[in-house]
């Protein structure tokens, strides 16, 4: 049965509860245990797939189709486990499951209220697959106090309770503010957040202290007495060059004896980090440096591309070099030339969206890379819009764009070279969807097969002919003009296994472009870049050694 860690933050949000819970995933591992993380969010939406990205962030999708958290991204970036559905869960879909269940009767008749039934539900979904590794890491939402989370820290500490003795623990973030005026680390704020989890009934075993400053041992010291920990257990957490030292950093500052000491799992096993140590000396020692431009139109959030910006650091890493990315607003190209703002750059990606917004600007991002000659990625939308570049400006097709932009207007503007997904196949059954479908959780989600083209690139980057990857979108190039298009260069390289949907595209005669239908992004991780990305940015090397 798993022992449980539940990770709760507190001062401020955005901490890095999420980057730590990893870290000290990656940690078990290296010392021979299994892991499984999980994502509690007191949100009331059922998952953010609905949410703007200037809201949320990027939404990670997990192979089975569930629309999750980022912070799922860093779980499998650091530990390597794919995420599934059950590890990601909000209030909303919480309340929507009671409300589901008094609705059918399971209730009895009796009046459905946040403890127990709320409560219940979370546990429930606590419970799911405790059999199958040793360590459950559970990351609770938002910061202690937040009126939305009570539910959840009710949960959690019934179920700890719930849990034999020593099965499970409390891991509680927080900041330690400097004050310059004074030259003080501030310990108050920990202590008083430390208190509010008390006063709902639950003690921290651990404190991992958020700092920009070294914290001397006397702090260490009056924060283990004030808030009821051992001084061993209080953990420095210090801004760091790179996410991916977090590993490394906090082993360093003991957190994971910490844990196993918790736990009295005595004697601990031994960790082997020659995996991170790899890891941090290519973060740390790049031999050259790359410039990418990232042409989106998020680019004020840069979370909204968390996966992308990772992946391009892994290909880096892959290849040796940094990669320097540059936010480009793909509004820009809308009113100006886009050859002043990407010229000088190795390399251009173009990310996924939705929407009409900045389109405009995607497909002269595709024009400028095809013409002269750049290397270009383009993922999901960045695809669509290449294709749509592809068949104005070389297949004769003037008037083409997507049904999505058509849609959008309520008249026909375009014709559409990419348009709404009706139907595909899902394993052994059609899914089927109208363009007037609820939004939730109703496009083509999740992991898919597709195959690749004898001799194309991708399958000799990939170095297999069949491949596996998640997808998130609802809209699909169509295969009507493909006869058009490959007559004039660009291949369909990859296609679903019915042979119905396109799935990458290349141009044969040029010396680096792709776009995928798929996000890549979401596979890889620093000890295993996706292979996209690694050639992507081998390419954008090639190119900067003929600058």
């Amino acid at each position: 049965m798993a022992r449980y860690v539940f990770i709760t933050g507190g001062v401020v949000s955005s901490l890095g509860k999420g980057l730590a819970s990893a870290a000290l995933g990656a940690l078990l591992q290296a010392r021979g245990f299994s892991v499984r993380l999980r994502k509690l969010d007191p949100y009331l939406n059922v998952d953010p797939g609905t949410m703007s990205p200037f809201e949320h962030g990027e939404v990670f999708v997990t192979d089975d189709g569930a629309e999750t958290d980022l912070d799922l991204g860093h779980y499998e970036r650091f530990t390597g486990v794919p995420a599934r559905k059950t590890d990601s869960v909000s209030s909303g879909r919480i309340y929507s499951n009671v409300l589901e269940k008094e609705r059918r009767g399971d209730y009895l008749g009796k009046t459905i209220q946040v403890v127990p039934h709320v409560t219940n539900e979370i546990k429930e979904f606590l419970k799911i697959g405790e059999d199958e590794v040793d360590f459950m890491l559970c990351e609770i939402g938002g910061t202690v106090g937040d009126i939305e989370g009570l539910p959840f820290f009710e949960a959690i500490r019934q179920f700890s309770h719930d849990k034999p003795r020593g099965q499970c623990i409390f891991m509680h973030l927080t900041l330690l503010p400097y004050l310059a005026a004074s030259g003080e680390l501030k310990t108050k704020p920990t202590q008083h957040s430390v208190k509010e989890l008390q006063s709902i009934g639950i003690a921290p075993d651990i404190l991992v202290c958020r700092s920009e400053h070294p914290i001397p041992q006397k702090e260490r010291e009056k924060i283990a007495l004030f808030c009821n920990v051992r001084s061993e257990s209080v953990v420095p957490a210090y801004d760091l060059k790179s996410i991916y030292e977090a590993p490394l950093a906090y082993h360093r500052e003991g957190l994971d004896q910490a844990v196993l000491d918790a736990f009295g799992i005595s004697p601990a096993p031994r960790p082997n980090l020659d995996r991170w140590h790899d890891v941090a000396d290519r973060i740390n020692n790049p031999e050259g440096e790359v410039n990418v431009a990232i042409v989106g139109k998020y680019v004020q959030l840069e979370d909204a591309y968390k996966s992308i910006k990772e992946a391009l650091t892994h290909g880096g890493m892959a290849n040796r070099v940094k990669v320097k990315v540059e936010w480009v607003d793909s509004e820009l190209f809308e009113r100006e030339d886009a050859a002043p703002h990407l010229e000088g750059f190795h390399a251009i990606l173009v990310p996924g969206g939705f929407g009409e917004r900045g389109t405009e600007g995607k497909i002269k991002a595709a024009q400028f890379a095809r013409e002269r000659r750049i290397p270009y990625l383009g993922i999901c939308l960045g695809m669509q819009m290449a294709v749509i570049e592809a068949a104005r400006n070389v297949a004769g097709v003037a008037t083409a764009g997507s049904e999505e932009f058509d849609h959008e207007a309520g008249k026909k503007r375009f014709e559409p070279v990419v348009y709404h997904l009706k139907e595909w196949i899902q394993g052994n059954h059609k899914v089927e969807r109208k363009a007037d479908d609820d939004k939730g959780g109703t496009m083509r989600l999740g992991a898919y097969d597709a195959a690749l083209t004898e001799g194309s690139r991708v399958a000799e980057i990939y170095g297999t002919a069949s491949i596996e990857e998640r997808h998130r979108h609802r809209y699909e190039v169509d295969t009507k003009y493909r006869e058009a298009l490959e007559a004039q260069g660009l291949c369909f390289a990859g296609m679903s296994p019915d042979g119905r949907l396109p799935e990458i595209v290349e141009w044969s005669d040029h010396p680096w472009f792709i776009g995928v239908q798929f996000h890549p992004e979401l596979k890889s991780k620093p000890f295993a870049p996706h292979p996209l990305f690694a050639d992507f940015v081998r390419a954008a090397v090639e190119t900067s050694r003929l600058v």
